[in-house]
């Protein structure tokens, strides 16, 4: 099982290096970490009394990792969960917010549970999530990859600006949807024609 450090590894590398795309609400990043997420924390990397995109160059690849453990993984009480789960829901949680516990609660529910869907990783939750990892682990883990691949794809059917994320400019799976398949069996990932007709309708 890896550690919540390789994990966060594992993230960062998969996050790659700055960048400022005007389709990302989440504006300047690097190595994943966001500006907003440096302004809430006061990273003033610089020394100018400002958080700005010249911050996020600064940032290191140890302090982006120490930001996921800390405010993405500890924060909200991810290592409550079963461990099966910690790396993909570490990973979704850096990539959306509390919409990666979101997706498992709903997910949960699905699969027989009673459980709010609030974003927050509570008693229900971690024993909602217990009792899913006992009976079926793998099948949790598969599952949840391919509600977060789910969600991607609906996140793009809404706002056209993020399909490129989904769908690459030749019509293959963009990087929203490789990296949710990281986390889900090799069988039940997606075949090119698969995706290709899901993303038909986006023209």
């Amino acid at each position: 099982m890896l550690s919540v450090q390789d994990i966060a590894r594992e993230i960062v590398d998969r996050e790659g290096g700055y960048v400022n795309d005007p389709d990302d609400p989440g504006g300047a990043t690097k190595y994943g970490v966001t500006i907003g997420t440096m302004r809430r924390l006061g990273l003033d990397l610089t020394g100018d009394g400002r958080v700005t995109a010249a911050d996020v160059k600064h940032l290191t690849l140890d302090q982006a990792r120490q930001i996921f453990v800390q405010h993405y993984f500890e924060k909200p009480g991810i290592g409550a969960l079963p461990p099966v789960l910690h790396p993909s829901v570490f990973d979704m949680y850096v990539n959306a917010g509390n919409n990666a516990v979101r997706i498992l609660q709903r997910l949960l529910n699905e699969m027989g549970q009673q459980i709010a869907v609030d974003g927050v990783i509570g008693p229900q939750t971690v024993g909602a999530a217990a009792w899913a990892a006992d009976v079926a682990p793998d099948h949790l883990v598969d599952a949840y990859g391919i509600a977060r691949r789910n969600y991607y794809y609906d996140l793009a059917d809404r706002r056209a600006a993020s399909r490129k994320y989904a769908r690459r400019r030749d019509g293959g799976k963009g990087g929203w949807i490789t990296r949710a398949e990281q986390f889900i069996s090799p069988q039940y990932h997606l075949t090119l024609a698969e995706h290709k007709q899901r993303v038909a309708s986006w023209g």
